[in-house]
C-alpha cells in the first residue's frame, strides 16, 4: 500500500490539553451504561458513552453510542456502534427505561433501546471466554475498546471495526487468503453518522494500494507500494510527527502509524465529501487544523487526465499531457480542459515493437497484473515476450509476501489509468513504456535501470522455459507421474477460415496429458466428478499434478469439430488477461478432444444469477465487479490483445467466477479474428445463442466487434435485473427482456428494472448508469453502439452525459421446440463452456 511521500508545513504552535481525572475505564455484567454516563479511558483521552450529533436536525433526537475524545472541548467522535439503528431518546418509555449498553455473561456488547429491541450487538463466540473471573469491555487510552476475557485474551475491540476515522495503533488490512479487510466508511452528512457512500481501504485485487471509493467507483488512488513506507516520517508541524508504518506478513498486510511523545491530538478521518484528512487539534484556534488533504485538486481525482494521459505533479500548476508515443484523442476538449477521452496511440503496436521508454518519478498506472518471483531482467522479458504488454514496473520491496520473494514485477495491457508525475523519490516508479517503432537497443540506453541486450533476453528466455520443465517434473505426484510435458503441433490439422487466409497455426506448448490418466482422474467420467454439460459436450473437475482442474471432453457427436478445437486451443494460449479463463493443457488421443482449464470454484454466472438460492451471493457490488471486469475481458479481446478477437457467444453461461467472485470469459470455440483493417464480416453458417445475438447478426450473418458488444448489452440487462433474457414471468409480457427494459426506460420507471435481491445494497446512480450503458449496447443499428473502450471508462468512471439510446427493435422468436431443448441444457457449478449452436 502506497501514501504520499513527505510534506512539509508552517510551523504552528500546539498546546497538549492535560487530561482530566480518569474515571472507571471499563464495563462489567451486571452494570450496564446509559444516557448521561460515560467510561472514560486510563489518562482521561478518550470517552464512551451516548451522544446526540451536535448539528443534527432530526426529531426525536437519535441517539449513538460511541467513543469520543474527552478532552477537547469540541464532541469529535471517532467511534459510532449502532449507525444504522439510532436510538430515540424523546418517548416516556425511554425516559422511564432508557436505551442502555450491557455486557452479557456470553461475552458480548448487547445496545438495547427502551423496547428491549436489541439495536446492536458484537459477535463474540460463545464460550470465547477462559480463565476465571468475569469478562469487561475496556477503553483503552489508544481509544479502542475491547472485550477481555478473564485472562487478558481480546475477543473483540472496536478497531477491527472502524467507522471514518483511522486512529493512532488501528489497522487497515488486508488478508491474502480471503482479500477481507476493513475499511473506513464515511458519515452520511455532517449531522448523520449512518454510513456514506464513501469508503477508504486496501486494494483487494493487489494488496499493494489504496484507494477511496464512491460506493464501488474509485476516487482516488495511492501509489503502488514500493517498499519503502517501515519507519517512514511524516514531519507536518515542529509538535507533531506521524510515524507510518507498512507491516507485510504471510498472512496480511496492513498499514498503521504512530505519534511522537508529546503530539496533540492526530487523526487520519474520511469526510462525508469523501476527503481524506490528517487532522491535528490546534488548541490555540479550538479547531482542527487540516494537516492534509490526500483527494484535493483535481490531479488527485481517479483517471482525471484519461485513459493513456498522466497529470504531471511537478510543475505548479498540475498539467495533463500525453504518455510520449499518445496524443490526444479530441484536441477540442483536451484544448478545453476536458481531458476524460485521454490520449490514443500515435502509431499501433506490432508484436515485433520491443522498445521500451524509461520514464521516471511516475506514479504507476491501476489495473496491473503483479508477476511474482521476478528478477529486474526478467520483468523485462515477461512484457517483451507478451505481444499485449503495454508497459512494466520493477521494484525490490522491503518486505516478503511469500517465502523468499520481496520482488514486485507489474506489467499492463490495454489502456494506462491514472497514471502520474509525482518526480523521483519515495514511492515514484520508472515506468517501461512500449513504444511503437522504438529501437530496443537505444530505448534502454536512456536508464541505467534497464541493461538487456538481445543475447540476455534469448538466453533469459531458455533459462526459463528450462526452470518450468524442470520444475514441472518435479511437482508430479501419484497422478502427474502419467503428465508430461510435450509439443502439440497444430499444423496437422487443416487451417481454419477463422483465423484467416494463410495464417498457418504455429506451435504451441501445453501440458499434455494422456486419455488413460484423464480417465482415471475423472473416474472413467463418472457423474459423480461432472460439473457441467453443454452444446459441446460434458465437463469434469479433477485433480492433475496436485491442481484442481476443469476438464471439458467434447462429444463425439459435437458441433465443435476440429476447427473449433483448435481455434479454442490456439486463441486461448494467445490469450492472456484476468478476465479470460486460463487453459492450462489438452489431449487429443484416440479420437478424443481434451481440454484441461483452471477451476473456478463459483461455478459459472447463469448457475448462481438464475437460481434463486444463490443469487443472494450476488449483492450489487459484487454485480457491478463482474459487469467491469466482463467489459474489461471484452475491450481485451477487441482492441487490447494482438489480435482483434469476435468472441460470437458472449452470455451469462460461459462467464465463470473464480473463489472472489471475479469474472472469466470462456468458450472460444465460436471466436473469429479480424486483422487490423478488417471491420466486419459475413458467415453463412451463424453459431451462438439466440437471444444474445445482435440482429444483424442472427438474421444476415453479418458480425463486427458490435456484435460482441449487443451480446454485452443484454449479459448487463441480465445482471442487473436478476431476469432472463427471455424469461416469460418477469418482463410483464413483452418478447424479451431488452424491448421490457426499454419501455421502462421510456416511462422513467429504469429504477423499477433493477433485481428486488439487491435492493438493500445498490446504489441508483450505478443502476441507472448500467442501464443506461445496456440500451446504448442494443441498439439496432451496430453503428450507434459504442465501442468497449467507451462502455468501460464509462463503468468505472461514471458519465452524465451519455447519449440517447435508441430503439433496439426486436425479431422474431424461434419455434417453442428450440426454446425448450435450449431450456433442457444443465446449469451446474463451473460449467464451462455451455454454448449453444443453433445455425439457420
Amino acid at each position: 500500500m502506497a501514501w504520499p511521500p513527505i510534506i512539509q508545513y508552517t510551523t504552528v504552535l500546539l498546546l497538549v490539553l492535560l487530561p482530566p481525572c480518569a474515571t472507571d475505564d471499563r464495563l462489567v455484567p451486571g452494570k450496564p451504561l446509559s444516557p448521561g454516563a460515560t467510561i472514560v479511558s486510563d489518562g482521561g483521552s478518550f470517552a464512551l458513552g451516548f451522544f446526540s450529533p451536535t448539528n443534527s436536525t432530526s426529531t426525536p433526537a437519535k441517539l449513538y453510542l460511541g467513543i469520543w475524545y474527552n478532552d477537547i472541548p469540541q464532541l469529535a467522535a471517532v467511534w459510532v456502534a449502532n449507525r444504522e439503528t439510532p436510538a430515540t431518546n424523546s418517548s416516556a418509555a425511554a425516559i422511564s427505561s432508557p436505551p442502555m449498553l450491557s455486557l452479557t455473561n456470553s461475552s458480548n456488547l448487547v445496545l438495547s433501546d427502551a423496547d428491549g429491541r436489541v439495536l446492536w450487538t458484537t459477535n463474540v463466540t460463545a464460550g470465547a471466554a477462559s480463565g476465571s473471573g468475569s469478562v469487561a469491555a475496556v477503553l483503552l487510552k489508544t481509544g479502542n475498546l475491547v472485550i477481555q476475557s478473564p485472562d487478558g485474551t481480546a475477543l473483540w475491540q472496536s478497531f477491527d471495526h472502524p467507522t471514518d476515522t483511522f486512529l493512532p495503533g488501528m489497522k487497515i488490512r488486508i488478508t491474502y487468503e480471503t482479500g477481507a479487510g476493513e475499511r473506513l466508511v464515511s458519515w452520511k452528512g455532517p449531522g448523520d453518522p449512518s454510513p456514506g457512500a464513501f469508503s477508504f481501504g486496501g486494494d483487494p485485487d493487489t494488496f499493494l494500494q489504496v484507494f477511496i471509493w464512491n460506493a464501488t467507483r474509485p476516487i482516488w488512488r495511492s501509489v503502488p507500494w514500493t517498499g519503502y513506507f517501515v519507519d517512514v516520517q511524516y514531519r507536518a508541524i515542529t509538535s507533531v510527527i506521524v510515524y507510518l508504518n507498512v507491516v507485510n506478513t504471510q498472512e496480511e498486510i496492513y498499514i498503521t502509524y504512530s505519534l511522537s511523545a508529546g503530539s496533540a491530538q492526530t487523526r487520519y478521518v474520511l469526510t462525508d465529501s469523501g476527503e481524506f484528512q490528517l487532522q491535528t487539534w490546534n488548541s490555540t484556534s479550538s479547531a482542527w487544523a487540516v494537516l492534509s488533504d490526500w483527494t484535493g485538486g483535481d490531479c488527485a481525482s481517479y483517471g482525471y487526465c484519461g485513459p493513456n494521459g498522466y497529470c504531471d505533479r511537478t510543475g505548479d500548476p498540475s498539467t495533463c499531457n500525453c504518455l510520449d508515443g499518445f496524443e490526444p484523442a479530441s484536441l477540442e476538449d483536451w484544448s478545453g480542459g476536458r481531458f476524460a477521452q485521454g490520449c490514443r496511440r500515435k502509431e499501433a503496436l506490432r508484436c515485433s515493437d520491443g522498445g521500451f521508454l524509461a520514464l521516471q518519478g511516475m506514479k504507476s498506472p491501476d489495473k496491473f497484473v503483479l508477476v511474482g518471483n521476478k528478477t529486474s531482467d526478467e520483468c523485462a522479458v515477461e512484457c517483451t515476450r507478451n505481444c499485449s504488454c503495454v508497459a512494466y514496473a520493477y521494484a525490490n520491496l522491503s518486505t516478503s509476501r511469500t517465502k523468499g520473494d520481496v520482488t514486485r514485477c507489474l506489467v499492463w495491457t490495454g489502456e494506462l489509468i491514472d497514471t502520474g508525475k509525482i518526480g523521483v523519490g519515495d514511492g515514484s516508479d520508472t515506468l517501461y513504456l512500449r513504444i511503437a517503432g522504438l529501437d530496443a537497443g537505444t530505448a534502454r540506453a536512456k536508464s541505467n535501470a534497464l541493461r538487456i541486450v538481445l543475447p540476455a533476453v534469448l538466453t533469459s528466455v531458455l533459462l526459463i522455459l528450462a526452470a518450468i520443465s524442470l520444475a514441472w517434473f518435479k511437482f508430479k505426484g501419484r497422478l502427474s507421474q502419467c503428465v508430461r510435458r510435450k509439443k502439440i503441433t497444430l499444423d496437422d490439422i487443416s487451417t481454419s477460415d477463422e483465423l484467416g487466409e494463410g495464417n498457418h497455426a504455429q506451435d504451441f506448448e501445453f501440458l499434455s496429458v494422456r486419455f488413460e490418466d484423464i480417465m482415471a482422474a475423472t473416474r472413467n467420467f463418472s457423474e459423480a466428478c461432472k460439473i457441467g454439460q453443454g452444446g459441446f459436450g460434458k465437463v469434469y473437475k479433477a485433480m492433475v499434478g496436485g491442481q484442481e482442474v476443469a476438464i471439458k471432453r467434447l462429444s463425439k457427436d459435437s458441433e465443435q469439430g476440429t476447427k473449433e478445437f483448435r481455434n479454442e486451443v490456439i486463441l486461448i494460449a494467445k490469450l492472456q488477461h484476468r478476465n479470460l479463463v486460463r487453459l492450462l493443457g489438452c489431449s487429443a488421443e484416440a479420437n478424443e478432444k481434451i481440454l484441461i482449464y483452471e477451476y473456478l470454484a463459483n461455478g459459472s454466472l447463469d448457475a448462481t444469477l438464475f437460481d434463486n438460492s444463490r443469487r443472494i451471493l450476488l449483492d450489487w457490488p459484487t454485480r457491478f465487479n463482474i459487469i467491469k471486469g466482463v467489459a474489461r475481458g471484452l475491450l481485451y479481446l477487441h482492441q487490447d490483445s494482438r489480435l482483434t478477437i469476435i468472441h460470437r457467444d458472449l452470455k451469462a453461461a460461459n462467464v465463470l467466477l473464480d473463489g472472489n467472485m471475479r469474472p472469466k470469459i470462456a468458450d472460444f470455440g465460436m471466436a473469429r479474428i479480424f486483422n487490423d483493417s478488417q471491420k466486419d464480416a459475413n458467415t453463412h453458417r451463424v453459431v451462438g445463442t439466440y437471444g444474445y445475438m445482435a440482429p444483424e447478426y442472427a438474421m444476415e450473418g453479418v458480425f463486427s466487434i458490435k456484435s460482441d458488444v449487443y451480446s454485452f448489452g443484454v449479459l448487463l440487462l441480465e445482471v442487473v435485473t436478476g431476469t432472463r433474457r427471455s424469461s416469460n414471468s418477469n418482463i410483464m409480457g413483452f418478447p424479451n427482456l431488452i424491448v421490457y427494459a426499454w419501455n421502462m426506460w421510456k416511462e422513467g420507471k429504469t429504477r423499477d428494472l433493477a433485481d428486488p435481491s439487491i435492493s438493500n445494497s445498490f446504489l441508483l446512480d450505478e443502476i441507472l448508469l448500467c442501464i443506461h450503458v445496456a440500451l446504448l449496447c442494443v441498439q439496432e443499428n451496430p453503428d450507434d453502439r459504442p465501442l468497449m473502450s467507451s462502455v468501460v471508462f464509462n463503468l468505472e468512471n461514471g458519465s452524465t452525459t451519455l447519449p440517447t439510446p435508441n430503439d433496439p427493435g426486436h425479431y422474431g422468436q424461434r419455434s417453442s421446440d428450440i426454446e425448450q431443448t435450449r431450456d433442457r441444457t444443465e446449469n451446474s457449478m463451473n460449467s464451462l463452456t455451455l454454448t449453444n449452436i443453433e445455425g439457420r
